[in-house]
């Protein structure tokens, strides 16, 4: 970070000083950066309802308490509902371009909206319905970065879709399989 160290703690602030530093997925110009700031913060106040609520409850509670699992699917769905609409006006959270704030959402609704998550809650919350959703999630998904971040440290599924160690761009071509064949 420079020549004297700078503390950066939690992911808004992470994605916002690096976005800075690097130039890159954070808009310059005021209204694109506002519109992408507006959406990075609604996802650190309104994921932790997914995350914490909706999953727990429903995927993870060792007793269904279905008050609590309707409660945290209707929550749930009507943020799914939000970005639909988000997305209907726009290809990503900002606008045109990916961002920080498509970052930050992305794992917990694309995840959501892919059937990544929580058992099987897609179905459950009806996520097929949320074309725009849909069409943004499956849009990031094949993005190479995040192919290749979704690889990094994961420890199960196909052995071709593991990467368990990341300290150079070179480990993207050593398969996991070949490490775990070594071992």
């Amino acid at each position: 970070s420079g020549a004297t160290p700078i503390r950066v703690f939690e992911s808004g602030s992470i994605l916002t000083y690096l976005a800075e530093k690097f130039g890159e997925f954070l808009p310059t110009d005021q209204p694109a950066r506002a519109e992408t700031l507006s959406w990075l913060f609604w996802q650190m106040g309104s994921a932790p309802y997914l995350g914490g609520g909706f999953g727990h409850f429903y995927a993870y509670a060792p007793t269904k308490i279905e008050y609590a699992i309707d409660r945290f699917a209707m929550e749930t769905k009507r943020q799914l509902d939000v970005l639909d609409r988000r997305l209907a006006e726009t290809e990503y959270l900002s606008g045109a371009g990916y961002s920080i704030a498509d970052m930050a959402v992305w794992p917990w609704y694309g995840g959501l909206a892919l059937g990544r998550m929580y058992n099987d809650s897609g179905e459950f919350l009806s996520v097929q319905d949320y074309k725009n959703v849909q069409r943004w999630a499956k849009a990031i998904d094949e993005r190479p970065a995040v192919k290749r971040g979704r690889m990094v440290n994961r420890a199960f599924g196909e052995p071709a879709m593991q990467l368990h160690e990341r300290h150079d761009a070179s480990d993207f071509d050593t398969n996991t399989q070949d490490k775990l064949a070594a071992e």
